[in-house]
């Protein structure tokens, strides 16, 4: 492409940035406009607009797309059913979801209508001017760029105000630490011994709620992000000065711990996942290790000669504990490796969820 081409290509990308800029811009002050026209608040004509162009949504949908909280949300639908404008009811296919719908015939939404009507009339005189391909190809465009709309929707609401705290916490004169981490695609959780801080995070994908008061720091992502599937990478590191309690819960698809330095008090998994890999370190007393979580494949190796105790509640195609293997095995199953009672420092392992094989060794 020459010089020539490359400078008219960025001309014309910049000219259509800035009128989709100038096309949200103006879609907000229409609502504005609107709304005033109405007596309503824009919040209110905002709702009743996508209930009506998109269809049926539960409360949380509404809060994503108008950036509201849901306990705003749930007022607002409170109000508006009030109003005999919206109805609730629950998902036939999913009692636990509420199913938000917009009710006709009321005198507000006639109102309303209008306003609206007048808008697609005249975008229906723009589109006359347009061809079925060249509508077809606008129309594909403008369904990417209301993805990327609420992507970039989601990824603000998420984001918090100071980004340090999502990264690390000063480690001050805390004497343990606990962690919970809910609702992440992948967990690699590792510890040093040369970190000054309580933790230190890094995160792929879209960011969590991150919070931390007296040593517990909480990762928490969005439930719907656990129900859309996105994939999202979270990388914690451990300061190895003080003990630590953990809990892994939301279905993580993969977990790996690599927890060598660390003085562990106590670890559980909840929530399914595919691939869990636990790395113990030498432990200082007894160490409950639980995992209610289905996986394909648990794995916990712990450092050699430490002892070990391991009940399986659930079911394993195949199990293995140090030297012994055992396939289709489960409902009961326990184990303790030699001198199990005698020492003092050793783990109790407790799986009740089913895995194709569950590997528990030492070395």
């Amino acid at each position: 492409m020459s010089s020539d081409s490359q400078e008219k290509n960025a001309e014309v990308l910049g000219e259509l940035d800035r009128e989709l800029r100038q096309f949200t811009g103006l879609g907000t002050s229409f609502f504005r406009a609107a709304a005033a026209r109405v007596g309503m608040t824009v919040s209110d004509v905002q709702v009743l607009d996508f209930l009506d162009s998109a269809g049926p949504m539960t409360a949380g949908q509404l809060a994503d797309l108008t950036g509201l909280t849901t306990g705003a949300i749930t007022g607002m639908i409170n109000r508006l059913e009030e109003a005999g404008l919206v109805s609730r009811m629950r998902d036939p296919n999913d009692g636990r979801r509420v199913i938000v719908f917009l009710v006709g015939g009321k005198g507000e939404m006639h109102k309303i209508g209008p306003l609206f009507a007048s808008l697609e009339s005249a975008w229906d005189d723009i589109a006359a001017q347009y061809d079925v391909e060249q509508i077809d190809f606008l129309v594909k465009f403008l369904k990417q760029s209301n993805g990327a709309i609420r992507n970039e929707i989601f990824q603000l609401r998420e984001a918090p105000s100071n980004a340090e705290e999502i990264y690390s916490a000063p480690l001050g004169d805390l004497e343990s630490g606990r962690l919970v981490v809910s609702g992440t695609y992948r967990l690699i959780l590792r510890t040093s011994d040369a970190l000054d801080q309580l933790y230190q995070t890094h995160f792929e994908g879209s960011l969590p709620d991150v919070k931390v008061k007296d040593g517990v720091v909480t990762i928490r992502y969005p439930r719907r992000l656990w129900i859309l599937g996105q994939q999202r990478v979270t990388e914690v590191m451990l300061n190895t000065a003080i003990p630590w309690q953990i809990v892994i819960q939301g279905g993580a698809s993969e977990i790996n711990a690599e927890l060598a330095k660390l003085n562990l008090d106590a670890l559980e998994v909840k929530g399914g996942g595919s691939i869990i890999s636990l790395d113990l370190p030498t432990p200082s007393s007894v160490v409950p290790i639980r995992i209610s979580a289905g996986a394909s494949m648990i794995t916990v190796r712990r450092p050699a000669g430490v002892a070990a105790r391991a009940h399986l509640k659930g079911w394993g195609s195949s199990f293995v504990f140090d030297d012994q293997t055992f396939s289709d095995v489960g409902n009961d199953v326990r184990l303790q490796s030699q001198g199990y009672e005698a020492t003092a420092p050793r783990y109790d392992i407790e799986i009740t969820s089913s895995g194709s094989m569950v590997t528990i060794t030492s070395g």
